[in-house]
């Protein structure tokens, strides 16, 4: 894990204010509120970074959010404008509207949606409202991406959803490593160790995944693993989800 946890955080701080030096002087940063480490964590770096007016949270619920009162909880104690958009009936107004779409049924073979698709419409229309929140803003905004590396090596993300984005602070650092920075922020320890969860499927990350972050930061840190099944798990996982990491294929014609 990091050896030094506060230079870390230094540079970050640094980075994301060079970021937005080259990259929109004036702009805020729009960030996803979920009520979770990792968001919470960007947030309040990105505060040290632009300064609290330059940073807008925002909460989405799909309906009811369970844990809602953590995400109120972290742009309370931040201090940032916050915006809270229920994105409950627009997904229940695209989702109507695939499944009654002319040949759906007859296309698919089903009447509804799949349970990856209703688990991954929220995510990118919550991606959606952040980059139209971004583009009201009388100065323009830049969108937080809030996934860390451990996640994303594994893929445990939404394609367009909230592996967008336009600066993405935590994606080189695993979950040890950000709950490391965490702990030096002004934010709520309880959220710095709060169990992580997709708030999508109703289990736990490890729960899903199969396996400890703890267990996947070593692996990613050292190669080290003591469970072969576990390491093939990881493998696979890693594999098959590059392409969500991964720029877009293009076909260059030969000139």
């Amino acid at each position: 894990m990091l050896d030094n946890p506060q230079a870390t955080k230094d540079a970050l701080v640094q980075w994301i204010k060079d970021y937005f030096s080259q990259n929109g002087p004036n702009c805020s940063a729009v960030v996803g509120i979920s009520g979770g480490k990792d968001s919470t964590i960007v947030a309040a770096l990105c505060k040290e970074a632009l300064g609290v007016e330059r940073v807008v949270g925002v909460l989405m619920p799909n309906g009811i959010q369970s844990d809602i009162d953590d995400a109120k909880a972290v742009v309370n104690h931040l201090g940032i404008p916050r915006i809270i958009v229920n994105i409950e009936s627009a997904y229940e107004a695209l989702t109507n509207a695939i499944i009654q779409g002319e040949g759906y049924e007859t296309v698919i073979g089903r009447a509804d949606l799949s349970r990856d698709a209703v688990i991954n419409t929220p995510p990118r229309l919550r991606m959606t409202t952040l980059y139209a929140i971004g583009q009201n803003l009388q100065n323009g905004a830049r969108v937080a991406n809030t996934c860390n590396g451990s996640e994303d090596y594994v893929g445990y993300s939404t394609k367009y959803g909230d592996s967008a984005g336009d600066f993405s602070p935590l994606a080189n650092l695993v979950v040890e490593e950000v709950r490391q920075i965490g702990r030096l922020l002004d934010i709520p320890k309880y959220l710095v160790d709060k169990t992580p969860s997709d708030g999508l499927s109703g289990q736990s990350d490890e729960a899903k995944l199969g396996f400890t972050y703890a267990v996947l930061d070593r692996y990613i840190r050292t190669g080290e693993i003591d469970d072969l099944e576990t390491k093939k798990r990881i493998d696979h996982l890693n594999r098959i989800n590059k392409h969500k990491l991964e720029l877009m294929p293009s076909f260059y014609p030969q000139r």
